[in-house]
């Protein structure tokens, strides 16, 4: 079986995880959070975004949460910047890791950011140059890799072109989202295939929605195909307000578990993690979407 020794879960609940809920944390609590979440042992956390606080309430007073977080070596936090307002105030905040996005369906990124996929790459080559001036690393993420909610069928094609697009404007890394969660394991191992014809293996990461169970299929399926890098959010958060019917990402937990049950290498502690699920969840009186959270919170309070 050819599986990876090591992946690196980024967790990105603090951010896409927290975008959909209907309760807003304070930044204090986003903070104790994100600790909780750093002292688990992962390594990259999606803090937050630079966004209108009117369009995204629950990311409002970003700059707050990077503020009150302690300095650690061995944990990048990076934030999402939507357009050059939002890189300077990242900027400002002092942030040193930044995400942009795009996808792969010109439909969604119109519902999304009012425009189309050129267009959104011609925004982010506008902010390219004040990254690399400002040496910030920048993360780039496609949405609808493995179907839209408006389009249906995405070719892979489509996706290995605009991820390589996103490459040549500097991006370190490339995280493939199925937004919807409509994707299966085959779908997702030909999608990598694909795209790894583009961008090298290395560079991508899998990102994938549990709308329909599928996720740790589909995780598991690309996991042989050479992924090494998987975005999770503690008690399956989040969800997209702009993908209609689009569920949480697949649990961190659970992604855990499975990898744990490979013998595949993560540095995440579980009962660590299960305490920053109890903490989140108890907050943002949240149902627990993590199968694994549900079996083993009784267990670790």
């Amino acid at each position: 079986m050819n599986l990876p020794d090591k992946v690196t879960l980024v967790e990105v609940g603090p951010r896409d995880g927290l975008q959909n809920q209907s309760h807003t944390l304070t930044p204090a609590e986003r903070v104790e959070f994100i600790e909780r979440l750093s002292q688990a042992g992962l390594s990259q956390i999606e803090a937050g975004s630079f966004v209108s606080p009117t369009q995204i309430p629950q990311m409002a007073n970003t700059d707050q949460v990077f503020a009150g977080l302690k300095s650690n070596d061995a944990v990048r936090y990076f934030a999402l910047v939507p357009n050059l307002q939002g890189l300077e105030a990242a900027i400002d905040a002092g942030v040193k890791d930044i995400a942009v996005f795009t996808a792969a369906s010109d439909t969604f990124t119109h519902k999304n950011i009012n425009c189309s996929i050129a267009e959104s790459l011609d925004r982010i080559a506008l902010l390219m140059p004040v990254a690399q001036q400002t040496d910030l690393r920048v993360r780039g993420y496609v949405s609808c890799t493995l179907g839209c909610p408006y389009e249906g069928e995405i070719h892979p094609e489509r996706v290995a072109e605009v991820a390589k697009a996103l490459v040549d404007l500097g991006c370190y890394e490339i995280s493939l989202g199925d937004t919807v969660g409509m994707g299966t394991p085959e779908q997702a191992r030909q999608m990598i295939r694909t795209v790894s014809r583009q961008v090298p293996l290395p560079m991508l990461a899998a990102h994938f929605h549990d709308t329909y169970g599928q996720a740790l299929a589909n995780l598991y399926a690309v996991l042989q195909e050479g992924i090494t890098v998987i975005d999770s959010a503690v008690a399956g958060l989040g969800g997209c307000p702009y993908a209609r019917g689009a569920s949480g990402n697949v649990a961190t937990e659970d992604v855990l578990y499975m990898l744990n049950g490979l013998g595949i290498e993560t540095g995440v502690d579980m009962n660590a993690l299960l305490a920053a699920n109890h903490y989140v969840c108890s907050r943002l009186d949240h149902i627990n979407h993590s199968k694994v959270a549900a079996v083993l919170q009784p267990l670790h309070p």
